[in-house]
């Protein structure tokens, strides 16, 4: 079971965002991702639990962030409530999206094992609905997600193999890197692993 802790900071000017300490672990029915997020003062700022079936679908979503509350999960398209800090207030939405996506590294592995490719073999089109912290309003995106190599690295628990992605944003045209080894992201725009207390879990 992984756990660890990863930095978060702005993409663009590379401002710190806090922290999210998370443990994932892969099972038979999929995989399941928990965290706590801080804020750079250290303060707690938000959670992310995150279950995917054994098909990559989000089973199960929920975020909370500066009292916003998320749950959804794949149901025709993806489907979700959001609370306001007042609870009064319940809004529900649904897009014929194929699934979720935000500031936490737990969306890079979800996407990539929702796609699941194979190295050198083109770019695969998915459409995403984004949350973000504060407010975690949905915003929907498509995106292109091509892999680009696998490479296989030594370590002391046997081969490690790591995947690059080149992931593209459809209305912008910016490109950026993604680099995951199973279920852990070693590198992306604004992610930073900085701790890690066991191996990454392999999918079959």
């Amino acid at each position: 079971m992984p756990r660890g802790r990863y930095s978060l900071h702005d993409p663009h000017d590379h401002t710190p965002l806090g922290e999210e300490h998370f443990h994932c672990a892969t099972g038979p029915s999929g995989w399941r991702y928990v965290s706590q997020t801080t804020a750079p003062s250290g303060d707690h700022s938000g959670s992310v639990d995150l279950t995917l079936d054994e098909l990559g679908r989000p089973i199960r979503l929920q975020l909370h962030a500066a009292s916003w509350q998320v749950r959804g999960a794949a149901l025709d398209g993806v489907t979700w409530v959001r609370t306001d800090p007042s609870g009064e207030h319940a809004t529900e939405g649904n897009v014929a999206a194929h699934t979720f996506t935000g500031t936490s590294p737990a969306f890079y592995v979800a996407v990539s094992r929702l796609l699941r490719l194979s190295p050198g073999g083109g770019a695969t089109r998915v459409r995403l609905v984004a949350f973000t912290a504060p407010v975690l309003a949905p915003r929907t995106l498509d995106q292109s997600w091509a892999l680009i190599s696998r490479t296989a690295h030594a370590t002391d628990n046997g081969p490690l193999e790591v995947d690059e992605y080149q992931v593209s944003a459809l209305d912008t045209g910016e490109q950026h890197t993604v680099h995951l080894a199973g279920d852990v992201v070693l590198s992306a725009p604004g992610i930073e692993l900085e701790e890690l207390e066991s191996p990454p879990s392999s999918f079959s």
